[in-house]
């Protein structure tokens, strides 16, 4: 039997010739970004960064830093390595069209004629 202070270990009776292998240094673990679900149906959210020796004690390490925190419903865990992202010098790809104010609700100018109207009412 090994001897542990962590009660998983002790509860789990782990036998001395058990087949799983001993963890790696940890100068050979890698980093994974951690995205969290608070319900079935909703987005994923980043929530941080754990580090690990592969990705299932990714999602442990993950699930015991972000999920236990908060009602959590799933959790992904991807290497950072695997996650590519835009320069920020490369920004005019996202200039489809020059001008979006149409997508703004600042353009409208309806705020003028709603006061107009609770002044008018008021009284």
């Amino acid at each position: 039997m090994i001897k542990s202070l962590d009660p998983r270990v002790t509860r789990e009776n782990i036998e001395e010739n058990n087949l799983i292998a001993p963890l790696t240094p940890m100068d050979n673990w890698e980093t994974y970004e951690v995205f969290h679900q608070k319900k079935r149906g909703d987005q994923h959210m980043h929530v941080g960064i754990v580090h690990a020796p592969n990705p299932e004690m990714a999602l442990l390490f993950g699930k015991e830093q972000y999920g236990r925190r908060s009602i959590t419903a799933n959790i992904w865990v991807v290497k950072t390595a695997n996650v590519f992202a835009s320069e920020y010098d490369d920004a005019d790809m996202f200039e489809t069209t020059p001008e979006k104010q149409y997508r703004e609700a600042g353009g409208y100018k309806v705020m003028d004629k709603i006061n107009k109207y609770k002044k008018a009412n008021k009284a």
